[in-house]
């Protein structure tokens, strides 16, 4: 309870109608012009079209960029900042999932900074924070609306690169679940399942705290009691509020206290063919948090006890039997069920899977600290 923490979070809106509130905003901002990012899957959805007519409302004209990657590429942020500066650009809109965020982020940094994107990576790199940004999130998982994370895709050496830093956290954002209603149901998994790896790693994590352990419970609870009821009803905006508050609350703990060996792996794994990132982290969860547990099994059976578990009277090897079932049930659930050799792994990949995987900067924070074979071994029980 005495050790220095430092809680840094965006000053955010959750519920209904908050994505209404981008023209207030970017006028408060003092926009002129305002530089949407975004995705082709958001502009089908219909999502631009509403956030561009409130900021239009405002007489602020808007500049459009949907040049992104599901995996948003270091020459994607590039071109992005390259168009910023060309269309006299001063403030940043980005509507979308993960993707158009972490993109949005890494443009704010190239436009003040004037460097590669990549040559920011690591943790606390980033000297000049951005243009005023706002993020308003259509998926519940990534949490890259309040976060001081942007994964950047470094296709040359196919392996994504974390950027961590508070120069990277929005300056608002805006979170609407109704935005999450347009999501189809594997994207739906594979984002809540995110989430969840978010509160369990930054739970478990060598930078937890009290005041961020309270998120990632919480986070642990409400994703895991809701999210084979809102795959039965998508349509159900109470639901799918539960799961968008998740997110948040996921969001706000591993912003803060970090991740762990499982981001490490999805990054190297998402880089190498690119993969959806929570597809990546489903594969990999119960194969890491076994490795982990002798470490922090304390903790883990708190996780259990939020994962709706009750530990009783069992040993320790009783109790991560069914937290790890658990964790495999949720997963199978929501229909995450193929292997890394199903998605394209081969056994001559890891090496140099592991080799990558070991020097993410999530790996500094995972409650066992891994030597290479431990990740390669991780790696192959998840084949």
């Amino acid at each position: 309870m005495l050790e220095l923490r430092k809680f840094v979070a965006p000053e955010y809106i959750f519920g209904a109608g908050a994505i209404d509130l981008v023209g207030q905003y970017a006028h408060n901002f003092g926009a002129r012009k305002v530089f949407i990012v975004t995705d082709p899957g958001v502009i089908k959805a219909g999502w631009l079209e509403k956030v561009q007519t409130r900021i239009e409302a405002e007489n602020i004209r808007c500049c459009i960029f949907s040049d992104i990657s599901p995996n948003p590429r270091a020459e994607e942020v590039m071109a992005g900042a390259e168009r910023y500066a060309a269309e006299n650009c001063d403030v940043i809109v980005s509507v979308g999932g993960g993707s158009p965020m972490d993109c949005a982020k890494g443009i704010g940094i190239v436009v003040n900074n004037r460097k590669h994107i990549l040559t920011f990576e690591g943790i606390d790199m980033v000297p000049i924070p951005g243009p005023p940004l706002i993020c308003i999130p259509t998926t519940a998982g990534t949490s890259a609306d309040v976060s001081q994370f942007a994964i950047i895709n470094d296709t040359q050496n196919r392996v994504k690169k974390a950027i961590i830093s508070k120069t990277t956290v929005p300056d608002i954002a805006l979170i609407d679940p109704a935005t999450s209603l347009t999501m189809d149901p594997y994207l739906t998994s594979c984002t809540a399942i995110d989430a969840l790896v978010h509160a369990i790693e930054a739970y478990t994590s060598t930078a937890n705290a009290p005041m961020f352990d309270l998120h990632a419970l919480e986070a642990i609870r409400l994703i895991s009691s809701n999210l084979e009821k809102v795959l039965q009803s998508p349509d159900d905006l109470e639901l799918r509020s539960r799961i968008m508050h998740g997110s948040l609350q996921a969001g706000l703990a591993f912003s803060n206290a970090s991740l762990g060996a499982v981001h490490a792996m999805a990054h190297s794994l998402g880089g190498y063919l690119d993969l959806p990132h929570g597809e990546c982290n489903a594969i990999l969860l119960n194969h890491v948090m076994e490795f982990n547990y002798q470490q922090t099994y304390e903790r883990y059976a708190d996780i259990g006890r939020a994962l709706g578990l009750d530990p009783g009277k069992r040993n320790k090897k009783e109790v991560k039997n069914s937290i790890l079932n658990e964790i495999i049930r949720l997963k199978n659930t929501a229909g995450i069920t193929r292997t890394l050799k199903e998605r394209g792994t081969s056994i001559s990949d890891i090496p140099q899977l592991a080799g990558k995987a070991i020097h993410d900067p999530c790996m500094v924070t995972n409650p066992r600290m891994p030597v290479q074979r431990d990740i390669e071994v991780i790696y192959e029980e998840a084949l």
